[in-house]
């Protein structure tokens, strides 16, 4: 079985897997990971302690991620076509490496509920669509068009992206590895740490270039994005697993 085969594959990881049950199964499609090279002392007074912030190359960054998934919890019937978008930076805890995320927008009600209930993740419900549209009449690839803006606040982002070269898989030391090869991610609830072990193959990347027209998703979270153009990537499809959040400290 898939889940089987990515499961078998772990000597990538960053953190040893669980060894209790996954909660929740999704596959991420046509993901954009635009990144922007920050300053660390501006980033960091929006970490909350005991978090520590992570720095590349005596740099900050902040994504804005774009995809759309198929999710669902472990023994249900899958939710399909899911767009979402997130802002995050990195950050370790104890020395393990994570993502923390600033804000998550869904276009799913239930979704919204359940990840704020049972992961308490700050995540956002959202007027939200994606397409792929050709690039040419022959049908020879194509670009994601993507579009959304949140119920309740101002926090939207308009653009089309595409892949521009072959798949690769980021070497360690990378500033992509650095930014894509992370399993787990962290909250802080009442100055209490959770991490969400998460786990996939690693990331089927690609080079990509974006036409971003409209981009207010990080500043709606009070952080005013860095004025030089993002490094941008891309990935067809990803499948992953994340569990039960468990406190650490």
């Amino acid at each position: 079985m898939k889940l089987d085969r990515i499961l078998g594959v772990t000597e990538h990881r960053t953190a040893p897997l669980p060894r209790r049950p996954w909660l929740v199964n999704m596959t991420w499609r046509d993901l954009l990971f635009a990144h922007w090279r920050m300053g660390p002392e501006y980033v960091r007074r929006r970490i909350p302690p005991p978090l520590e912030l992570e720095t590349f190359d005596g740099a900050a960054w902040v994504g804005v991620i774009p995809f759309v998934m198929d999710f669902a919890l472990r023994g249900v019937p899958m939710m399909r076509a899911t767009p979402e978008i997130n802002v995050r930076s990195y950050v370790s805890y104890r020395g393990i490496p994570g993502v923390y995320f600033f804000s998550l927008d869904l276009a799913s009600t239930v979704g919204v509920l359940g990840a704020r209930i049972g992961y308490g993740l700050p995540y956002w419900l959202a007027h939200m669509w994606a397409r792929q549209a050709p690039l040419n009449d022959a049908g020879e690839g194509y670009e994601v068009r993507y579009g959304t803006a949140r119920v309740a606040g101002r926090a939207d982002f308009w653009g089309c992206y595409r892949p521009t070269g072959a798949v690769f898989h980021a070497q360690p030391g990378s500033v992509e590895h650095f930014v894509t090869e992370r399993y787990c991610l962290y909250n802080v609830e009442r100055g209490k740490v959770y991490r969400v072990p998460i786990h996939h193959l690693p990331w089927p990347l690609q080079p990509a270039k974006a036409e971003i027209a409209r981009n207010t998703m990080a500043a709606a979270n009070g952080i005013t994005l860095a004025d030089t153009p993002p490094l941008l990537h891309f990935a067809r499809e990803l499948d992953v697993l994340a569990w039960w959040p468990e406190r650490v400290g």
